[in-house]
């Protein structure tokens, strides 16, 4: 009976795991999809400047980062995936 409860309890940590996993995974492919979601994500209010492979912009906190296209995603300049071999994580 203990053993059963056990195996359900640790199925069930796993689930719940696994849809959580899941749910970040969603949440940062759409945040690194557009440089408007990338933007809403890092918490920016206003765009300072723009272009096709970079953008400016002021935070709630009214600190200034740089926003940078890497392989038609945008990410936080300075924090780009890295790479080897043709393959980034």
């Amino acid at each position: 009976m203990k053993n059963r409860r056990i195996i359900v309890l640790l199925s069930l940590a796993a689930i719940l795991f696994s849809v959580l996993l899941i749910y970040q995974m969603t949440v940062l492919r759409k945040a690194h999809s557009t440089l408007e979601s990338y933007a809403i994500f890092r918490g920016c209010n206003r765009l300072i400047a723009r272009n096709e492979n970079y953008a400016i912009c002021k935070t709630d906190s009214d600190q200034v980062i740089k926003i940078v296209k890497f392989r038609n995603k945008w990410y936080l300049d300075g924090d780009l995936p890295k790479c080897l071999l043709n393959f980034c994580f």
